[in-house]
């Protein structure tokens, strides 16, 4: 079985190092920070084999290049989409922002590449997930979902270069995923986003469970994820967008009628970022 450790870096950002059982070697996911990094990885006495990255942001991939230049073998992965954009667009998008490690990849992923990394013992499958960013990725494998920024617990990213069609067409592929699947996102913004799932869903028992439970764990200073795509399902309203009260919430909150899950994700992504954000 590996072992995922949880290093946290930023305010509230989440970076994984997946390990072997014996806690050996590991691959890095969304290293945002190199020293947090590098400090854990010293203190374990483990070796860096890759770095996974979901998306170009700076908080994912900022450490980038102090890694590359300790542990000079390491392989980067990340999107070829991306990385076209950063190289070969004079003025690549300025929200963000993206990172200029990013350049630094050594394997660019197209999506739907299988990986597989033997001093570790595991295997991903590439998944494109566009809608945070254009040519977002994520890493799955032995039913964890490494997704960066694109759906969080109770929760979703935000929309930069790509849109909220793509988003929401991103979240309904993760729906499709086994329920045991457990969701490693990047950030630490669980209980706000149940504050938003409220105003959606104020009677859902899961959620105000889940609401407990988190503060809970928040309370003695521990992580609020991985979380299980189960639970997601029940209580997340990002991933709800054909349940009745929820269509029937964002309408009253929207004031029109929404004609489908993607028209429903757009209102309610857009009420979120007007209104409660």
């Amino acid at each position: 079985m590996n072992h995922i450790i949880t290093v946290p870096a930023f305010s509230d950002n989440y970076i994984w190092l997946i390990c072997d059982k014996e806690k050996r070697h590991a691959v890095i996911v969304d290293p945002g920070d190199a020293t947090v990094v590098i400090n854990m990885l010293e203190k374990e006495n483990i070796e860096p084999v890759a770095i996974l990255v979901t998306h170009f942001h700076f908080d994912h991939a900022n450490g980038i290049p102090a890694l590359v230049a300790k542990y000079p073998k390491l392989a980067v992965y990340g999107s070829l989409a991306e990385f076209e954009l950063l190289t070969n667009n004079p003025h690549p998008p300025a929200y963000g922002p993206p990172s200029a490690g990013f350049k630094l990849l050594s394997h660019p992923l197209q999506g739907g590449e299988l990986l597989s990394f033997d001093k570790i013992d595991i295997s991903f499958e590439v998944i494109n997930l566009p809608g945070h960013t254009s040519g977002h990725i994520a890493y799955y494998g032995d039913q964890k979902l490494f997704c960066g920024d694109t759906l969080f617990a109770c929760g979703c990213g935000r929309v930069f270069d790509g849109t909220l069609k793509d988003l929401h067409d991103s979240l309904q592929r993760i729906r499709q995923l086994p329920e045991d699947t457990l969701v490693y996102c990047a950030h630490e913004y669980t209980l706000g986003n149940i504050g938003f799932a409220k105003w959606v869903e104020p009677e859902n028992a899961e959620l105000l469970a889940r609401e407990e439970a988190a503060r809970a764990l928040i309370d003695a200073d521990k992580a609020t994820v991985p979380s299980l795509l189960s639970l997601e399902l029940k209580t997340n309203p990002f991933l709800r967008t054909d349940n009745p009260a929820v269509i029937a919430r964002v309408e009253q909150a929207t004031g029109r009628q929404l004609n489908d899950s993607a028209e429903v994700f757009a209102a309610m992504r857009t009420w979120k970022d007007t209104q409660y954000d």
